[in-house]
């Protein structure tokens, strides 16, 4: 069993974390083999960036990402660079009010529509924590345990953000029914 998972958005969203913390929580508590690897344009904030994480429950002999099996993109320019190929049937993720992705990807992939950015504005109070609402969402959909992914959150954030953080996630999670 490989899954492979690319999260795409722009630079300051915090993609690059929550591929960061998937990892952490799989290999780390979820007793499974996880690698974690990213990249992002020369400018850094606000250009397009990926966090790609690849979960096997074998040794993983390539880390990186060949065909995802899941792509998250959260914003528009970075789903148009990194979700071109990703595997026939894929699980996609997308932040509706920033992405909109074309008919013949909703005709062949299971595709997520979640407000992320909205939630997290509107029901937490901080945008910067979209990205940990859609870690929540992840979470529910690829049927992980959701505590081994917040104790990775925890160990994750900066001091004093935990209750924030936290409830960013469970707003992700609980979202998806």
């Amino acid at each position: 069993m490989r899954k492979e998972v690319r999260f795409s958005g722009f630079g300051g969203q915090g993609i690059i974390l929550a591929g960061v913390i998937l990892g952490k929580a799989i290999s780390l508590y979820g007793g499974k083999n996880a690698v974690q690897t990213q990249s992002y344009g020369p400018e850094a904030r606000g250009g397009a960036s990926k966090s790609e994480v690849v979960i096997s429950e074998e040794e993983i002999d390539f880390p990186k990402v060949i065909l995802p099996d899941v792509l998250i993109s959260m914003s528009q320019p970075a789903f148009d660079k990194y979700g071109e190929e990703i595997k026939e049937n894929a699980t996609i993720l997308i932040d509706k009010d920033l992405v909109s992705v074309p008919e013949e990807y909703e005709s062949k992939n299971k595709v997520y529509k979640i407000p992320f950015t909205e939630i997290a504005n509107k029901e937490i109070g901080l945008g910067i924590v979209a990205n940990i609402v859609m870690l929540g969402s992840l979470t529910k959909i690829l049927d992980v345990d959701p505590e081994i992914v917040k104790k990775a959150l925890l160990e994750s954030v900066p001091k004093g953000t935990e209750k924030k953080n936290t409830l960013a996630f469970e707003k992700g999670y609980d979202y998806i029914q």
